[in-house]
């Protein structure tokens, strides 16, 4: 088991519902094959240091995971990616 440090940012105007369902679903991906998701802190509505397809603020969330396999970050990242909601994703192992 690995710990990986996630960060992803969300597009701005993503309403609550909107983004709690997408935050939730995120971290769904990552508790795939007995992994876990430690701790979720989210940063909230802050200004991007440069502009992300025509984007200037972004929903910063930071995840803490325990991770069984690194396919389970790879399919993360692949969800992230395919989804136009998410603006940036980064993944750091610890």
């Amino acid at each position: 088991m690995r710990k990986y440090e996630i960060m992803y940012i969300l597009k701005a105007d993503l309403d609550d519902a909107s983004r709690n369902a997408l935050i939730g679903k995120l971290n769904e991906a990552l508790t795939a094959d007995n992994s876990t998701v430690d701790n979720v802190n989210e940063w909230g509505l802050r200004d991007l240091a440069y502009e992300i397809n025509k984007e200037i603020k972004g929903y910063y969330v930071v995840v803490d995971a325990t991770v069984a396999s690194p396919a389970v970050v790879d399919e993360f990242s692949r969800l992230a990616k395919l989804n136009p909601q998410v603006l940036r994703q980064f993944v750091r192992a610890k």
